[in-house]
């Protein structure tokens, strides 16, 4: 008999899969909270509530964002091109088009942050709906497709050595040297 959890603990590094899909709930989360953001701002302008939640978004997509964006491209997506076309799976199709969907996110963060700093800082500048609509749109797309087309891919595909070796260079990119 399985017993439900009263919780689920947090993945570790130890298992990378799980540790890029609890990446992909975060990103979520800090989507959410720009969504919030553009409704909280015409009410109560740039006040300390504001200016926390653009700090937190900025710091997120600034460090943790590329960070799981090098995860993938520096070494998961290299590891599945290699075992698709061992296997002769059409993963290499898929893996280039989110290549070309992390350059427009990147596009599109850099125009959003410019937004974001100013309300940090206080200023009262307008948090345009679409722009901010345009960007979680995006990235929830490009997640749905990562989790629907890739992770499966990565799940059933990946050896303990490559998992391994995934969860050592994760580690490695978060780690600051002394």
């Amino acid at each position: 008999m399985k017993l439900d959890r009263l919780f689920n603990p947090a993945p570790s590094f130890d298992e990378p899969i799980e540790m890029l899909k609890a990446c992909h709930e975060r990103i979520a989360a800090q989507c959410g909270t720009l969504e919030k953001l553009v409704a909280h701002l015409p009410l109560h302008g740039p006040d300390t509530q504001a200016q926390q939640a653009a700090r937190n978004v900025m710091r997120y997509f600034d460090v943790a964002g590329p960070h799981h964006h090098a995860d993938e491209e520096q070494d998961l997506f290299p590891m599945l091109t290699e075992i698709g076309e061992r296997l002769h799976s059409p993963v290499r199709e898929p893996i280039a088009a989110l290549l070309g969907e992390h350059r427009a996110l990147e596009t599109a963060w850099a125009q959003l942050r410019a937004v974001l700093a100013d309300i940090a800082q206080g200023r009262s500048v307008p948090l345009e709906q679409a722009l901010v609509a345009a960007f979680v749109g995006a990235y929830r797309s490009h997640i749905a497709r990562e989790e629907r087309e890739i992770l499966p891919f990565a799940e059933a595909h990946l050896d303990e050595r490559q998992r391994a070796e995934l969860s050592k260079t994760m580690v490695a990119r978060r780690t600051v040297a002394p």
